[in-house]
């Protein structure tokens, strides 16, 4: 079967699914309103980055980006649907594809969206002290908010069909991001920069002292969510539907 139709029939899938559409309205929402609350917080404080700020709900929202791409994977190992998916496309790593383009083409759409949406937020609020925040680097913010929410989002789905679990997957994912990423936030030139969410939000900030720039940080992002695809694209090939 051609490509066409097997992307065609999965973002069908998720387009349906009540609770993805949800998700991602909620990562633009969730965003917007964390980022207006860092830089109301912010707008008082002498020392710190206006880009950050207006992107800081990224933080958050990146939740409903990495439950959106472990949904809509796990979603396959209920019921026995991913039975039915591969009698229809007997090519797995066709399949994959697809499903991997179906959820990393819409969270970008979305994530290009949410930067919009959050750096006016975010420049509303800081008033007069967003003029630091200079066109160029607006443009790097809403762009690099996309890529990184949507590599998130392959990530998470990655690592749902290695595990064959939705739930696995945000439990392991959800306390790394909130935990252990602002318990090494403030570390850098050190193996933390690597980090996935670490190294991709470094296109947030308008100035940075770690090892990685803000392009070459996104992609350390897409090697670890190339590397999940890659093990999820294994586990497909390899293990009984």
């Amino acid at each position: 079967m051609p490509f066409a139709p097997v992307l065609h029939s999965e973002w069908l899938k998720i387009r349906t699914l009540r609770s993805l559409v949800a998700g991602l309205g909620a990562l633009v929402l969730v965003t917007a309103a964390f980022s207006a609350l860092a830089s109301l917080d912010n707008a008082a404080d002498a020392d710190f980055d206006p880009l950050f700020s207006a992107f800081f709900g990224v933080s958050f929202g990146q939740i409903a980006a990495i439950t959106f791409g472990a949904q809509a994977v796990s979603s396959e190992f209920q019921g026995g649907a991913l039975r039915v998916s591969l009698s229809s496309v007997p090519h797995r790593g066709r399949w994959f594809a697809a499903k991997a383009t179906a959820i990393g083409v819409p969270v970008l759409a979305v994530g290009l969206l949410t930067g919009c949406v959050s750096l006016a937020v975010g420049k509303a609020v800081l008033g007069d002290r967003a003029s630091a925040i200079s066109w160029a680097e607006g443009l790097r913010g809403v762009v690099g908010c996309g890529i990184y929410l949507a590599l998130m989002a392959l990530f998470a789905a990655g690592l749902a069909t290695l595990l064959r679990s939705g739930v696995a997957t945000l439990s392991i994912l959800i306390p790394f991001l909130l935990i252990v990423s602002f318990v090494v936030g403030d570390v850098s030139g050190s193996a933390a920069d690597f980090l996935p969410d670490k190294a991709g939000q470094v296109a947030l900030h308008e100035t940075w002292g770690g090892a990685l720039g803000p392009w070459t940080g996104l992609a350390v992002t897409a090697v670890w969510a190339g590397a999940a695809l890659l093990a999820g694209a294994w586990s497909v090939r390899r293990r009984d539907a």
